[in-house]
Parts: C-alpha cells; sequence; structure tokens
C-alpha cells in the first residue's frame, strides 16, 4: 500500500430538502435535512413528503432501544467444552463488563448471547456507545473480552474478533430480533384532504399498495425481516452528507412500512431497527459534515448519547418521507418514470 499517495475526494451532489416536521419527547423541531446522491429526483421525494409532514402536524418518533454489537469466533476440542464455557461467559458477564472501561470512556457492556455449532463458539456482545457509532470501540472492547476469556479458558483458541453473528453490514435475523444500531420507529396521521393534495392518492390507495407490494411482494421475493419500498435510497443519501459508514444501509435497510385506514385519516409508519449513525468518529471531522451536523442540529454540548440519538430520530423521519411520497406516487401509473425522465434523461 502507498502511503504517500494524495488524498483525492469524490464529488457527490448534496441538496436540502425540508424542513421535515418532528414531534416528541427527544426532538421537537423543524429540521432541514442534507442528502448526498446521483439519484436526483430524492430530493423533491422527500421533500414532498416533508411538505406533508409539516402541513399534518409532524412526524412522531422514539427509539425503542440502541446497541452495538461484535462477535467474537472460538473454537474448543469439541462441543462439551464450547457449552461449559460458553455458560461461563455468560454467567460472569459483570465482571466482564468492568473491562470494558479499560478500553473506552463511553463503551458500557449491555448483554451478551452465545451460540455454539459443533467445536465453535460464537459470542455476541452488546455495547453501548455514546455519541459514536461505535464500530472501532466495539471492537477494541471485545478485543479486550477474547483475551480475558482465553486467558481463563485455556482449552479455546482464537479464530476471529469477528464471527459474523455480529452481524456487520450485512441483511440477517438476528440484527432485528436482538438489535444493532438505534431502533427507530416514525408515526404519521395524514388528514385525507392532504393526501389528495400533496401526494396526488388517497388513504385506500397507500394501504393497498403497501399490502400489495412491501409486504406480500417482499415475501414472494424471499426478503429478510423487510417490508419496504426504498429505505435505502434516503439512509444513503443522509449518511453521505453526515459523515457514516455508507455500508451499514445494508442492515439499516430491513424495515418495515404499516399502513392503516382511521376513519378518512391515513396512519402511516416506518419502523427501521438498525439505524447505525454517530456524531463524533471517523470521518466526523470534514468540513462538510460538520456543517451538515450543525445543520441538523447534532453538535451542541448535551448528555453523551444524545447528539447520536437525534441524528437517527432525523435520519428516521427522513425515511418515512421518502417512502410515503414513493408509494403514493407507485399508486399512479407513469408517475414515477416521468419523474425520472424529466431530471435524469439529458436532452
Amino acid at each position: 500500500m502507498n502511503e504517500t499517495a494524495a488524498q483525492e475526494f469524490a464529488q457527490i451532489p448534496l441538496q436540502t430538502v425540508g424542513p421535515v416536521k418532528i414531534v416528541g419527547s427527544e426532538v421537537n423541531a423543524e429540521v432541514m435535512v442534507p442528502l448526498a446522491t446521483y439519484e436526483s429526483p430524492l430530493w423533491p421525494s422527500v421533500n414532498r413528503g416533508a411538505r406533508v409532514s409539516m402541513a399534518s402536524g409532524g412526524i412522531i418518533a422514539v427509539i425503542v432501544d440502541e446497541r452495538m454489537t461484535r462477535s467474537i469466533l472460538l473454537e474448543a476440542p469439541n462441543a462439551e467444552v464450547a457449552v461449559m464455557a460458553a455458560s461461563c461467559v455468560r454467567t460472569h458477564r459483570e465482571d466482564l463488563a468492568q473491562l470494558v472501561s479499560e478500553t473506552s470512556r463511553f463503551a458500557r457492556l449491555l448483554d451478551i448471547h452465545t451460540q455454539i455449532v459443533g467445536n465453535l463458539m460464537y459470542v455476541r456482545f452488546e455495547f453501548s456507545t455514546g455519541d459514536a457509532a461505535g464500530h472501532n470501540m466495539v471492537t477494541a472492547a471485545s478485543e479486550r473480552l477474547l483475551n480475558q476469556i482465553l486467558q481463563q479458558y485455556r482449552d479455546l483458541k482464537y479464530v476471529s474478533i469477528s464471527g459474523n453473528y455480529c452481524t456487520d453490514k450485512k441483511a440477517s435475523a438476528v440484527n432485528g430480533i436482538l438489535g444493532r444500531g438505534k431502533n427507530v420507529v416514525t408515526e404519521l396521521t395524514v388528514p385525507r384532504r392532504l393526501c389528495e393534495k400533496y401526494l396526488k392518492t388517497t388513504p385506500e390507495k397507500i394501504v393497498d399498495l403497501n399490502i400489495k407490494k412491501n409486504l406480500i411482494g417482499t415475501m414472494i421475493a424471499g426478503g429478510l425481516r423487510s417490508a419496504n419500498a426504498h429505505f435505502a435510497n434516503m439512509l444513503l443519501g443522509f449518511y453521505l452528507a453526515t459523515g457514516q459508514d455508507a455500508a451499514n444501509i445494508i442492515e439499516g435497510s430491513q424495515g418495515f412500512v404499516h399502513a392503516e385506514v382511521r376513519g378518512e385519516d391515513l396512519y402511516f409508519s416506518a419502523t427501521l431497527p438498525n439505524v447505525i449513525v454517530g456524531t463524533v468518529g471517523n470521518g466526523k471531522e470534514l468540513a462538510f459534515v460538520r456543517k451538515n451536523l450543525e445543520l441538523l442540529g447534532c453538535t451542541a454540548e448535551r448528555e453523551p448519547g444524545k447528539n447520536a440519538r437525534r441524528l437517527a430520530i432525523v435520519c428516521a423521519a427522513t425515511v418515512l418521507c421518502g417512502e410515503l411520497s414513493l408509494l403514493a406516487a407507485q399508486t399512479n401509473p407513469g408517475e414515477l418514470m416521468k419523474a425520472h425522465v424529466k431530471m435524469e434523461r439529458k436532452k
């Protein structure tokens, strides 16, 4: 590797959309949102959802849970030893938790899960990581715990610092069940007249399409713990604009849209179980990233973790705006392609 090579930067078009109106105990604000993307129709689409959020009283957002994970992989001489060691590791969770503080001021061990395959022992550590997304923080903490386990159980051998039971940047069921990142639920109730005015559709059509496309369509495609139209589009634009590890859109895009007709109105929600974002760490020192984090109100001196929680809530609300707008467009024949041709087809 040539360490003296000059660093270059890729240019990706960036625009702000909004404001997005968010209401809740943690975030109660109207926020302009930066999105970096080559897919230019994304900006007006998300902006349309943002206009609906403003006119409808705001998106309610709540964080259900938050944790970052790393799984180590060890090898025992046989399954019996592996089972015994795994049981002992879980039993001594409090002792292991004391060691985590040696690696970081902010990392805290929350839980331990184990799986045995033959003589292989997979240990999934779950941590809180303050305002950092926490990839490096949890790896350093897991390495410290790994060394302690190997010292205590001499029959075990090192295989890998990451055993894929984490699960990092891959689609999986375990992250949706146990959690990785911030689990955020967003909700919006849109009056019928606003559905018709801004979205050019009806609550009934959106609910029907969500069932037939997002639910049944994803099922026949073999989707894994996921039922949405394009969470990944908004996540990527948001992650690139705010200095996140963009590969985390893989697990981040696993989420659910739920829609109902309530009286005459549309209830629309987006649940994102794996929003992995941070406001400190690698990439956050770039000038455009700092500017965007300031725009989002995520650089103030707050209690550790509050900035990252705010960022995750704004991110999830942005996803809801884009999801609602796209589903509305797809209820009308020709609307989606017309927008792409208008904005992307060169004359």
